[in-house]
């Protein structure tokens, strides 16, 4: 009877403690690693790749007017009466580090933009 009580005793103890580490690989896993949570990281275009993009959006796109206030400044998202564009697929094609970006053209900055969040990623002054 008492090798019994030991042999239940034990069983528990080790179904307890498979149940508690599932638990925490399950809760670990469905948590966004801290990679994941990041936004992408500040592009580093060559000045080749900047006036062409600077060419390419400037040829298709309107400049648009900024509240007034807004700095733009790498890591912070445009404000909401900003429109941002998909960048047009020959630019993406030609510098393909901005084929997942969307852009803000204004009158002497043209902003590369992370579409998911809206944060810009570059800033590109026009005296490229």
């Amino acid at each position: 009877m008492k090798l019994q009580t030991i042999t239940a005793a034990l069983a528990t103890v080790a179904l307890v403690s498979t149940v508690g580490t599932a638990s925490a690989a399950s809760t670990a896993m469905s948590k966004p690693s801290a990679m994941h949570s990041m936004t992408k990281p500040e592009l580093s275009l060559t000045r080749s790749q900047q006036k062409l993009a600077w060419k390419d959006i400037q040829g298709s796109g309107t400049a648009q007017t900024p509240p007034s206030g807004f700095t733009p400044r790498v890591g912070e998202a445009i404000p909401e009466q900003l429109a941002a564009k998909t960048v047009p697929t020959k630019l993406g094609n030609d510098v393909t580090a901005l084929k997942s970006y969307d852009y803000a053209l204004l009158k002497n900055k043209l902003l590369i933009v992370s579409p998911s969040d809206k944060k810009i990623v570059d800033v590109i002054n026009r005296q490229v």
